[in-house]
């Protein structure tokens, strides 16, 4: 059996499509579907069991799991902008060591979503290599939960039995249940469809123009083709990035979707809120070389060719769920 932590939200979900994909259905699907449309993104899938959170945990406490093949833990509150400390800390902290444990006891291949939140505002860089972690300051209370999970598998000489993936600015279907946390193609598009233009924040720096500013773009789709290769080789072990490598800016990533809606480019730059201006991050891009040098194929698609699949394949359609 798999289980898939957070099964219904917008990596797990594509987790599981990615399991059917390849012919497995013996699925533990976990999660807490609260009362948003989180839901639909289990309606195109086939999975053996479903079970919130909570009950799945007492299981988990009292040895209750038999024949599990691997935990795949996407589960986590990925808000950046939760305030709740104490909620962030049993959620995604205190919940990831109790997993962990549960399956390094058991030999079960664990696989865990760490995020590029841990990296804060960059000025340490990008790169993965685990002594750089303790000295990453994240910006904000979800980063700094995932920061504690990493330094505490790091200081118990855990991560040699288990996979962390940083994953850096993820898009693609399933994500529609997240409002204001789903990535700038889903808001993009519809911004688009409803006025025929896209606003972007502009520039407070004079080193970035209007909509230069840049991100490591990655489709959820070559996310879940890197945890199936980890799948497949349970010897590789670590704290690994996952994003493409290749720092792209706004303006690229609103052409590609003006493109792929066969509409000009028509982008309006309005000023940025004075609240996140200390937190915004002008530049990310992932260091791939230690995920690259395990022998993973991490060949990501071409931005405008993700950009396109997602809008022409899912956002123009009328079922665009995985």
């Amino acid at each position: 059996m798999y289980i898939v932590t957070g099964g219904a939200g917008f990596i797990g979900s594509a987790l599981v499509w990615k399991l059917n994909q390849q012919g497995i259905d013996n699925i533990l699907v976990v999660d807490d579907l609260g009362s948003n449309d989180k839901w639909k993104n289990l309606v195109n899938r086939s999975y053996a069991d479903y079970l919130h959170k909570t009950t799945f945990l007492q299981l988990l406490q009292k040895e209750n799991l038999a024949d599990v093949t691997a935990v795949l833990h996407m589960g986590a509150c990925s808000s950046t902008t939760e305030l709740d400390a104490e909620y962030l800390m049993e959620n995604n902290y205190r919940y990831s060591k109790i997993l962990a444990e549960f399956c390094l006891r058991r030999h079960i291949r664990f696989i865990y979503a760490s995020s590029a939140a841990t990296y804060g505002d960059g000025d340490q860089g990008f790169d993965d290599e685990p002594t750089r972690m303790p000295r990453l300051k994240p910006l904000n209370m979800y980063g700094y939960s995932k920061q504690l999970f990493d330094l505490w598998a790091l200081r118990n000489n855990l991560l040699q039995g288990m996979v962390g993936l940083k994953f850096f600015n993820v898009f693609g279907p399933n994500e529609y249940h997240k409002n204001d946390m789903m990535s700038v193609v889903c808001k993009a598009f519809s911004q688009i469809k409803t006025s025929g233009r896209l606003r972007l924040f502009k520039s407070c720096r004079m080193d970035f123009a209007h909509g230069e500013q840049k991100r490591d773009f990655i489709y959820v789709k070559d996310c879940v083709d890197v945890i199936w290769w980890l799948l497949e080789h349970p010897e590789v072990n670590g704290l690994f990035n996952l994003g493409r490598g290749k720092a792209q800016s706004w303006n690229e990533l609103a052409q590609a979707v003006f493109s792929a809606m066969d509409l000009p480019f028509a982008v309006e730059y309005i000023d940025m809120p004075e609240n996140i201006r200390p937190k915004y991050q002008y530049f990310t891009q992932a260091v791939m070389d230690r995920l690259k040098s395990r022998g993973c194929p991490v060949q990501s698609a071409d931005l405008a060719e993700s950009v396109a699949d997602y809008v022409r394949n899912y956002l123009m359609q009328e079922d665009p769920y995985l």
